[in-house]
């Protein structure tokens, strides 16, 4: 077990804590969390992934100013659903975006989980996105996600890693509740007020 497994572990389980609260300091503990796994996801061979930790800095940053400054009138997010255009379009995002991973990683490395890899690649970007614009789908693409994250790295070997997947497989659900509770009444989940200039 590799330091950057446990440091994943550690700011991982704290990121996903803090976005069930609408905490907004998700988002630089969620950076702190991506270039953790960069280093130990390029270690075991699970490309797609780390180079999706790049992309989650990002987003990270996009969604740090959205939840900040992104609702109407540049205040703060409140929590949505998920608009009716948006389903279609994420299906359609992650079946391209899986195909076109999946074409580049079985032609251009050695990865032995590609198809895999591909597709819980293109869900985190559908769901990391939808989470910056705090849109309560989210969780549930999460949720899908993180069902085929535990298999896929307990096959490489990654147990703590595993472990803090089924970890957030438990919180998304608390966060799906959550969420919807806060979309059925706005004004009983603060949001902290935190003015900072937040994967």
């Amino acid at each position: 077990m590799h330091w950057t497994e446990i440091a994943g572990f550690i700011t991982g389980g704290l990121c996903v804590w803090l976005v069930v609260r609408q905490n907004v300091w998700t988002f630089p503990i969620g950076i702190a969390n991506n270039i953790f796994f960069i280093v130990l996801f390029s270690q075991v061979g699970l490309y797609a992934e780390a180079g999706l930790q790049v992309v989650y800095i990002g987003l990270g940053l996009l969604g740090w100013w959205w939840w900040l400054r992104g609702g109407s009138d540049r205040t703060r997010l409140v929590v949505r659903d998920t608009p009716s255009w948006a389903w279609p379009a994420a299906i359609i995002a992650i079946g391209l975006g899986t195909w076109a991973l999946h074409w580049l990683l079985t032609n251009f490395t050695d990865s032995t989980v590609a198809g895999w890899d591909a597709v819980t690649t293109t869900m985190s970007l559908v769901a990391q996105l939808m989470l910056s614009r705090k849109w309560i789908g989210n969780w549930v693409v999460w949720i899908v996600a993180d069902v085929i994250y535990i298999g896929l790295y307990a096959s490489k070997g990654l147990w703590l890693t595993s472990v803090l997947y089924a970890v957030f497989l438990t919180m998304c659900v608390v966060g799906l509740r959550q969420w919807r509770a806060a979309r059925a009444a706005p004004d009983a989940t603060p949001v902290p007020e935190v003015e900072v200039v937040r994967s």
